[in-house]
């Protein structure tokens, strides 16, 4: 689905489907367009089906070029109810290839290094009595989180010969289990039930990995990497060369950057798990270009408003675009890409997030 409309060009697709279907791979049932990508839709399934998941993606192109931004949704990963969910923001002159060419790859690498995991830990433990469903749960937030950091490394040795990629967020579902892994200042938020029941609330489940945070940028440092900002823009630090005022990225954490790699910029993403419960209603993935104009509580608020699940996604990028031209004028707006999960139906009758 594609159209022109004031000089920013549309590159969205909303998908709803169930959770089961083929795993992530590059060979796999795609739809989609060049920048939003869905693997495994079934086309006889009926997305009104109860307990069924429904998803949305979409991408808009900003005024800097090329859209950079790329995301991708894979259903049946790992098991009949997985689900991967990734956005992926590239820079510099190839960025775009790059963004592209982890999202295509990356599931599968990471489902790889899970099952290869999961095989070891069970012929380890065949000969042992069973264990309890915590332990289980731990011992499969272990077999993920080893599992993302080998599939990030893996993921940055293949970027050897490309150019860069500047940030990557990742998640996937499994059970009622949402695992998270970050790298860069894409972002993640919940929304979820107040415990009141009468209004919704924004988790934010990373941090923004930018040089700013101070455990970044004492990593980079100790690494002889330099971090400042400039004169003319205070509010974001940057990393830099030794002895050079280049590049200037303004993350701390990325997929190539290779000549940064030396000075403390990694590719080990932070991986964390939340169990979901009955008060959990989505998930909002999205690139810089959404968070850097709107608060937790805005996105999740004009995710709620949209007209249907399908819609929402779309509706967010569109309020982020409306919002850079009105915070920003002057400034050429960012690519936008969002991909919105939801775990249950809507509930009528609930407040919106107080924002500041």
């Amino acid at each position: 689905m594609r159209r022109e409309r004031e000089g920013d060009r549309e590159m969205g697709t909303c998908f709803s489907s169930d959770c089961s279907g083929e795993k992530a791979s590059p060979a796999g049932k795609q739809e989609g367009d060049e920048n939003t990508v869905y693997v495994g839709l079934d086309d006889e399934l009926s997305p009104g089906a109860k307990g069924r998941r429904i998803a949305s993606l979409y991408s808009l192109q900003g005024k800097k070029g090329l859209n950079q931004d790329a995301a991708i949704l894979c259903k049946g990963y790992g098991d009949e109810d997985g689900l991967f969910c990734g956005v992926f923001d590239g820079h510099g002159r190839n960025g775009h290839f790059i963004s592209k060419f982890v999202r295509d790859y990356l599931p599968s690498l990471t489902l790889g290094e899970r099952n290869s995991l999961q095989q070891a830990n069970e012929g380890s433990s065949s000969n042992t009595s069973s264990v309890s469903s915590s332990s289980s749960s731990t011992e499969m937030l272990d077999e993920w989180n080893e599992a993302c950091v080998n599939a990030f490394r893996a993921m940055d040795q293949e970027l050897v010969l490309k150019l860069e990629l500047d940030c990557t967020y990742s998640g996937t579902t499994a059970g009622k289990d949402l695992v998270i892994a970050n790298l860069g200042d894409s972002r993640a938020v919940l929304a979820a039930v107040s415990e009141d029941g009468r209004r919704l609330e924004a988790l934010q489940l990373t941090t923004d990995l930018k040089p700013s945070v101070p455990q970044e940028a004492e990593r980079i440092r100790k690494s002889n990497g330099r971090v400042f900002a400039l004169k003319s823009e205070p509010h974001i630090q940057r990393v830099w060369l030794p002895d050079e005022n280049y590049p200037g990225l303004a993350m701390a954490r990325a997929f190539g950057d290779f000549h940064l790699k030396k000075y403390g910029v990694i590719s080990v993403p932070e991986v964390s798990r939340y169990n979901l419960t009955h008060r959990d209603l989505f998930v909002v993935l999205a690139t810089d270009g959404v968070w850097d104009v709107l608060t937790n509580e805005e996105v999740v608020s004009a995710v709620w408003s949209s007209s249907s699940h399908e819609e929402s996604s779309r509706r967010l990028v569109e309020v982020a675009r409306r919002r850079w031209k009105s915070k920003f004028p002057s400034a050429k707006v960012d690519d936008c890409t969002a991909a919105c999960v939801f775990f249950q139906e809507r509930r009528e009758g609930l407040l919106l997030p107080q924002t500041l």
